[in-house]
């Protein structure tokens, strides 16, 4: 059986194809903005496309236009070429209308020179009977053309069936340095003090330390034993604003950071206390969640608060508030200038990491799935009753229970919910994400 699908897919094409309008599709979300003007999107947008088959990272770019020399279209170019050096896999978004134009010949001449698999995909063909407009689109000497329609989900299925065999396998992303190393990601805003801690920790100046923001551009490993455990730390580029991020090598950095927290089992993420946690952290939080990730938030420069024990308080009301549904994640105060519960840093990831690895019987996972029903009665779908038939637990890191039911796609998110938390407490799991999801019950699950 194959393993589940990961990685980085960039969606490239000129202006006004569709792109924004495919990454709303595939993410299931607004993010992207769209409109029918040509070069709405400047910025690349990052969303998570989850399938059967495995999650990716799906990166929105602006119109291509591979010969700009100056001006805004210049810095949208320097986007799209970060995007195709960082993908695992390049969507080549082209007019099926409009048939082939001398800008997307000049685009996929640039793609099949980069070593990355691309695949042509002809977009705004809602109708069966438009599909024989792809047959032009052969000349572009990148394989056969998906056609589909963005717009209205025509073909889309088809078109991520090209697609995932081409990204790399989770195991092949993740492998192990050492057996037993825990691999800790170090996260945060430039400036924040991630490289300070890495310092601190190694009681070394192998990280370049410095007042300018951004001077890590690129994920650093380094490998270190704690008594008698080892890690791998990854100090990383600081994740800010896409909005603030500048033109150059910084745009790089924001991707990397990413893929970085991907190769990770557990992030700590660092906040600069004396600013407090920004609705942009908050979200780092929630993509490191979302990624499967373990997480210890950590606030540093502790040493700067004039009045340590009301800020303390306060911290408490602003992560009530901005992590209502992330109040599992542990947090603590440091100083990496200091040394300040430099120790308690680790304590909490070897709490989250022992969680992170749990396993659980297949029985006993039956036997809280049967308490959990018997304590709430499933709601009604339909005209009967949700039944939930059986569960197991499928994976660790983090652990994920799969639950076989008569009707998957209407259990409601509040008892869901509500199901996870059952686990949550009789595992005692209560400091990592814990993953349910939902499948019908097959004839060959009965044996």
């Amino acid at each position: 059986m194959a393993g589940m699908k990961t990685g980085y897919v960039a969606l490239v094409g000129r202006t006004n194809v569709g792109k924004s309008t495919l990454f709303n599709r595939l993410t299931r979300s607004r993010q992207a903005i769209v409109h029918d003007q040509p070069g709405v999107t400047r910025d690349r947008q990052y969303g998570l496309v989850e399938t059967e088959e495995g999650t990716f990272t799906l990166i929105d770019t602006g119109g291509f236009e591979p010969g700009a020399e100056e001006g805004l279209s210049k810095l949208m170019r320097a986007q799209v070429e970060a995007a195709i050096q960082e993908a695992d896999a390049i969507i080549l978004l082209l007019d099926g209308r409009q048939g082939i134009t001398p800008l997307d010949q000049e685009i996929a001449g640039r793609l099949r020179k980069v070593s990355k698999r691309v695949v042509a995909a002809a977009n705004k063909l809602d109708d069966p009977s438009l599909e024989d407009l792809t047959s032009d689109f052969y000349e572009l000497g990148l394989g056969d053309p998906v056609p589909f329609s963005a717009e209205h989900g025509l073909g889309v299925d088809r078109l991520l069936e090209a697609v995932l065999p081409l990204l790399p396998e989770q195991g092949e992303v993740r492998k192990e340095e050492e057996k037993g190393t825990i691999r800790v990601a170090v996260v945060g805003r430039p400036n924040v003090g991630k490289s300070s801690l890495v310092n601190q920790v190694l009681g070394s100046e192998r990280m370049v330390v410095s007042e300018i923001p951004g001077t890590t551009r690129d994920a650093v490993d380094t490998l270190v034993k704690l008594g008698q455990r080892s890690y791998l730390l990854i100090d990383t580029a600081g994740i800010r604003k896409p909005g603030r991020i500048k033109r150059g090598v910084e745009r790089w950095s924001v991707i990397r950071a990413l893929k970085a927290m991907e190769r990770a089992d557990v992030a700590v993420i660092l906040v600069d206390a004396v600013e407090g946690l920004t609705d942009q952290e908050a979200r780092v939080c929630g993509m490191a969640v979302e990624r499967g990730l373990a997480v210890v938030l950590a606030f540093n420069k502790w040493d700067l608060m004039a009045e340590p024990d009301r800020t303390f308080k306060e911290f408490k009301d602003t992560l009530a508030f901005k992590l209502k549904f992330l109040s599992f994640i542990p947090w603590l105060v440091v100083s990496a200038k200091t040394g300040r519960n430099m120790g308690r840093i680790f304590q909490a990831v070897d709490s989250v990491y022992e969680q992170y690895c749990f396993r659980a019987p297949t029985a006993e996972v039956n036997r809280v799935l049967e308490e959990a029903t018997a304590h709430h009665q499933p709601p009604l779908a339909g005209r009967g009753r949700l039944k939930f038939y059986f569960a197991t637990q499928v994976g660790a890191k983090p652990p994920t229970f799969v639950v076989f039911t008569n009707h998957p796609d209407q259990v409601h998110f509040s008892y869901a919910r509500y199901l996870t938390n059952r686990f949550r407490t009789a595992f005692g799991l209560d400091l990592i994400p814990v993953r349910v999801f939902f499948r019908p019950r097959k004839r060959k699950d009965m044996v």
